[in-house]
C-alpha cells in the first residue's frame, strides 16, 4: 500500500468554516493605492480592464494573505521594496481584509514600512478582530495578544521583519487564530500552466499552489478524503468530454501515484497519462477539482487568473456558468478575463471594471452598471470607450 505524505491540514477532521469576503482593502502596493474591491454580496465577481490595470495585483494581494495563513511569517518573503506603488517610501504598505466566518466578522490588517537605510520592509502594524474585539494588536515589535475568559492580556517582542499571524500559538482548534489561518489558508487562488501539470503525486494537499503543478496530489486528497467528490468531478467532466469513462490513480513507485485518464467510445477505448492531456483539458479538470472541493470542504474562496485561456470558444461559456453556479450556494469566484465569450455571462454589476489612465496614477475601479456602455458591454470594450 502506497504511504502518501501529508502537507499541512488535509484531513476533514481540520476546524474550518465557509467564508466570504466583506471588504479588501490595498494601499501603496503597485498600482493599487487607497484601493476596496466591491466584492460584498456577490458570490461571483468578473474583473475586466486593459492590461496592467491591476487585475492580477488584487490576486497577488489575496496571495499575500494566503502565504501567511499557510504559515510564510518572513517580510521579505511576502513583500519586496519594488511593490511600493511607484516607489513611494513614506507611506506605508497596508493590506486589510474583513471575512464573514461561522456567522462572525474577522478582520486582518497589515502594514509594511521601508524606513530610510533598510534592505526589506518590515512590519508597521498589525491587528487580527472577531466582531470588532481584538484578538491581538501590533504595532513595531510589539504585540499585545488578549485571550477570552479570565486570562489576561498577554504583551511579547518579536523581530520587525516576522509576522505575528503564523507565529502565535493556538490553544485549540476552536481558537479564532486557528479558525482564521486554516480557513483563509484554503483560499484557491490560480494561475494553471498547464504544460507543467503532469499528474504525478508523492504526497497529498488540499491546498494548490498558483500553477496548480500539484494537481495530481490535490486531486488524491480531495479523492481520498472526500470520496463522494468523485461523483461530482465526473458529472462535470462527462458535459464537457463525453467520451470519458474514468479517471484512474493507481500506485506507481513505492512512495507515489500517478494519473491516467480512460476514454471510450463505439470504436474502443484509449488510457492517456494526465500530462497527454491538451493544456484545455487539463483546465476542466482543474475546474471539476475546483466544483468538487467547494462543494466537499467549502465554501472556498476562488481566485482564478485568465480561466478562459487555452480553452475554444465554444468552450468558455459553459465553463464560466459552471463556476458561476457552483458558487451561488456558498463561497465566491473571483475571476479576470479579456475574452468575450466569458464577460456576457456575468451581470453589470457582478462585472467590476479596473482603469488607470497612466503607469503614473492608481488603479480606479466600478462596477459596470454604474457606468454607461453606449450600447453591449463587449462593444463598448472593444471600442476602447469604457472608463470608470
Amino acid at each position: 500500500m502506497v504511504k502518501m505524505q501529508h502537507s499541512v491540514e488535509p484531513t476533514p477532521e481540520a476546524q474550518y468554516h465557509p467564508f466570504v469576503i466583506r471588504r479588501l482593502y490595498i494601499h501603496n502596493f503597485r498600482c493599487l493605492e487607497n484601493f476596496t474591491l466591491p466584492i460584498s454580496g456577490h458570490s461571483s465577481v468578473l474583473l475586466i480592464g486593459k492590461n496592467g490595470s491591476g487585475k492580477t495585483t488584487v490576486g497577488l494581494a489575496l496571495e499575500i494573505f494566503q502565504k501567511i495563513a499557510r504559515g510564510t511569517n518572513r517580510v521579505g518573503e511576502l513583500v519586496k521594496p519594488k511593490d511600493l506603488a511607484r516607489g513611494r517610501a513614506d507611506v506605508p504598505m497596508r493590506f486589510e481584509i474583513e471575512l464573514e466566518l461561522g456567522g462572525q466578522i474577522y478582520e486582518y490588517v497589515i502594514a509594511f514600512e521601508f524606513p530610510e537605510g533598510f534592505k526589506e520592509l518590515r512590519v508597521f502594524d498589525e491587528k487580527l478582530a472577531v466582531d470588532g474585539k481584538p484578538v491581538y494588536t501590533r504595532a513595531g515589535a510589539q504585540v499585545a495578544l488578549t485571550r477570552a475568559g479570565a486570562e489576561k492580556e498577554a504583551n511579547f517582542r518579536i523581530d520587525w521583519h516576522l509576522v505575528a499571524l503564523p507565529i502565535v500559538q493556538e490553544q485549540s482548534a476552536k481558537d479564532p487564530i486557528a479558525i482564521f489561518k486554516q480557513s483563509l489558508s484554503r483560499m484557491l487562488i490560480l494561475r494553471p500552466i498547464p504544460s507543467l501539470i503532469l499528474g504525478d503525486s508523492e504526497q497529498e494537499t488540499l491546498k494548490p499552489n498558483l500553477q496548480v503543478t500539484d494537481f495530481g496530489a490535490w486531486f488524491s486528497a480531495v479523492t481520498v478524503h472526500y470520496p463522494a467528490a468523485y461523483a461530482k468531478i465526473d458529472t462535470y467532466l462527462k458535459q464537457v468530454m463525453p467520451d470519458l469513462n474514468d479517471i484512474q490513480n493507481p500506485e506507481f513507485g513505492p512512495d507515489s501515484r500517478r494519473l491516467f485518464v480512460q476514454f471510450s467510445s463505439e470504436q474502443g477505448s484509449l488510457k492517456l497519462p494526465f500530462e497527454d492531456l491538451s493544456d484545455g483539458e487539463k483546465c476542466f479538470m482543474i475546474c471539476a477539482l475546483v466544483l468538487a472541493a467547494n462543494s466537499a470542504y467549502g465554501p472556498l474562496l476562488c481566485f482564478w487568473d485568465e480561466p478562459d485561456n487555452y480553452l475554444a470558444i465554444s468552450e468558455v461559456g459553459h465553463f464560466v456558468l459552471a463556476l458561476r453556479k457552483a458558487f451561488q450556494s456558498g463561497g465566491q469566484f473571483i475571476a479576470t478575463s479579456h475574452n468575450d465569450e466569458a464577460i456576457p455571462r456575468f451581470s453589470d454589476e457582478s462585472t467590476l471594471l479596473l482603469h488607470r489612465k497612466s503607469h503614473l496614477e492608481p488603479t480606479l475601479v466600478r462596477p459596470v452598471s454604474e457606468l454607461k456602455t453606449n450600447g453591449d458591454l463587449v462593444s463598448t470594450l472593444i471600442r476602447g470607450d469604457l472608463e470608470p
